[in-house]
C-alpha cells in the first residue's frame, strides 16, 4: 500500500511539474470532436456499439467478409476500394478473394485492434491490422522452405461501411506506415506477392519510389537552402 501511495504521489508531482495535471484521456483538445455528442446527433439507425459488433461478426471465421457466406453479408451495391485497387463490385471482389486463396498458403495472424465508429460518417467502422503470416503451402511458385522469415505486413487501416439493414456497402484498407514490416511497405495481396519474391510486374506492386520529377524537386530545394545559408553567412 505504501509503495502504491508513493507511486501515486510521484505521478501527481510529475504531472504538476510538466503542466499535464489537467489532462486525461477524456480531455478534449482544440480541434477534437466530442464523439459522444456526435453519436447522439447521428441519424443512422444502428448504434455505434452495435455497429462495431456487426463489423466483428462479418469479419469472423464463419463469414470472413462474404467469402464463407456466399456474399450474403454484402449489399448488392457493395464496392471494394483500396489505395490502388478498385472500386470493384461484389462479384469481382468475391472472385478475386477466391482466386488468391491466401489462407490456404499462409497461417495468418491478423492482429486486429482499434475498432471504432467514425464520428462524422456514423455508418463506417474503422480498425487496424498488423498481419504476420507464416507460409504453410506453395504460393506463386514458392515453397515454405524458400522463405527465410515469416511475412510481416505494414500496419493497415481498414474501413467497413454499412447500410441501414446492416449489410456491407464498402470495404477497403490502406497502408499507414510503409517503413514497417518486410513486404516493401505493401499491404493486402500485393504484400504477399512481394514478400515471397513474386511481385506483379507493375509499379503498384513494388515498394514506393519517388518519381524523377519529385527527386529533382527535392534536389532543387536542397540546393536553394544551401545557397541561402551561404549568402546569410
Amino acid at each position: 500500500k505504501r509503495m502504491k501511495a508513493a507511486k501515486t504521489l510521484l505521478v501527481s508531482a510529475l504531472s504538476l511539474a510538466t503542466g499535464t495535471a489537467a489532462f486525461s484521456s477524456t480531455t478534449l483538445i482544440p480541434g477534437e470532436i466530442d464523439v459522444s455528442n456526435a453519436y447522439s446527433q447521428s441519424t443512422f439507425p444502428i448504434s455505434p456499439p452495435d455497429l462495431v459488433s456487426r463489423a466483428k461478426q462479418v469479419l469472423s471465421a464463419e463469414i470472413e467478409l462474404g467469402t464463407k457466406d456466399n456474399g450474403a453479408c454484402l449489399a448488392d451495391d457493395f464496392e471494394f476500394v483500396a489505395a490502388v485497387v478498385g472500386p470493384i463490385n461484389k462479384e469481382e471482389f468475391l472472385n478475386a478473394l477466391g482466386s488468391f486463396k491466401l489462407t490456404e498458403s499462409f497461417d495468418i495472424d491478423q492482429n486486429l485492434f482499434g475498432f471504432t465508429v467514425d464520428s462524422i460518417q456514423t455508418n463506417r467502422v474503422w480498425y487496424f491490422s498488423r498481419q504476420i503470416a507464416k507460409q504453410i503451402a506453395p504460393f506463386m511458385g514458392t515453397k515454405p522452405e524458400d522463405l527465410k522469415e515469416d511475412l510481416t505486413l505494414p500496419p493497415q487501416l481498414h474501413h467497413i461501411d454499412f447500410d441501414e439493414s446492416g449489410l456491407v456497402k464498402e470495404f477497403g484498407f490502406y497502408t499507414v506506415d510503409r517503413r514497417q514490416g518486410n513486404t516493401g511497405g505493401l499491404g493486402g495481396a500485393f504484400g504477399y506477392f512481394y514478400g515471397v519474391g513474386k511481385p506483379l510486374p507493375i509499379p503498384e506492386c513494388k515498394p514506393y519510389k519517388p518519381s524523377l520529377r519529385f527527386r529533382m524537386l527535392n534536389l532543387l530545394g536542397k540546393l536553394g537552402r544551401k545557397l541561402s545559408k551561404n549568402k546569410s553567412a
